[in-house]
């Protein structure tokens, strides 16, 4: 019997770990890809604190060796399906084996959508970005791409507008679909285009992203050559698995907020994959710590 398991080997997740290990608990870390998650596309962090510039994959190595240093174990493994036991422990069902935990930390976090375009999956992280705030200060100066015509997607443009000399912004519908604010006040800047009914068919260069080709609803194609693209259509958290157990917004986010508790006792979340309006490593990290010691207090007040 395990102390707490954590599903999700992120930022939240590690974190989570490292400070549960230090309260003296028995930690397990379940991660179904690469720990470190969305933090190992960025080939370039300025933001975290301590580290002036880090990679991704570095900043994603570091966390889980300090995880790991202070005991917590590790398993590439995917969580199926979680039981909550009469005697108010938990069951976790990967694809490998299955573990018993007295809590449980939820901290799958949440993917940006892609276009799912050939390309696109080669220049993610050097070239191809999804966050304007952790990216846009690389593109100062220059011409970047924003990909969507949402809320998320013109606020990334609003961003970059104010530090770059020009922001196309791609729809594919006939308009945008943001706030009215946000649209006029883009329409309203000298350095921002709007290229509407139209969608990115292929991202095209040789070792540095050179060029996207652009497909408009007449059937013409053209090509833009934005020193960067952000691709803005969306995330998608992974929480059908735990529907059973906590709340979830029309999204799929689990709904909780800066406390990290679920509608179970026991269970509970941390970092992106719960309704938050910041989704940031800072604020993924803050949640580890915040469900980690939630957690703790929870195991002991048990005993």
């Amino acid at each position: 019997m395990l102390d707490i398991v954590i599903i999700g080997g992120g930022p939240a997740g590690l974190t989570a770990a490292t400070y549960a290990c230090r309260a003296g608990k028995s930690v397990l870390v379940l991660e179904k890809a690469g720990f470190g998650g969305q933090i190992t596309y960025s080939h370039k962090i300025e933001n975290f604190p301590s580290a002036t510039t880090i990679s991704g994959t570095e900043l994603a190595d570091k966390m889980v060796e300090q995880a790991i240093s202070q005991g917590a174990q590790v398993e590439l493994e995917e969580a199926q399906s979680l039981t909550k036991k009469d005697d108010g422990t938990f069951n976790i069902k990967t694809d490998f084996s299955e573990y018993d935990a007295k809590a449980v930390i939820i901290a799958t976090g949440a993917k940006h959508r892609t276009l799912g375009v050939e390309g696109e999956e080669s220049f993610i992280g050097a070239g191809i970005s999804f966050c304007a705030v952790c990216d846009g200060a690389f593109y100062q100066g220059q011409e970047v791409a924003v990909i969507g015509g949402g809320n998320s997607a013109l606020v990334e443009a609003s961003l970059l507008a104010e530090i770059c000399k020009k922001v196309t912004i791609v729809q594919n519908l006939s308009y945008l679909t943001g706030e009215q604010k946000l649209i006029d006040a883009l329409s309203a800047r000298d350095n921002v285009e709007i290229i509407l009914n139209t969608t990115v068919e292929s991202f095209k260069g040789e070792n540095e992203l050179e060029a996207v080709v652009l497909k408009n609803t007449d059937g013409t194609t053209t090509e833009l050559h934005p020193q960067g693209v952000f691709v803005a259509i969306g995330l998608a958290p992974d929480n059908k698995a735990f529907e059973a157990f906590t709340a979830l917004d029309k999204w799929g986010y689990v709904v909780a907020d800066e406390r990290c508790l679920t509608d179970t006792e026991g269970l509970f979340v941390a970092g992106d994959c719960r309704t938050k309006q910041i989704r940031q490593i800072t604020t993924a990290a803050a949640d580890g710590a915040v469900s980690a010691l939630a957690a703790c207090s929870y195991i002991d007040s048990k005993k």
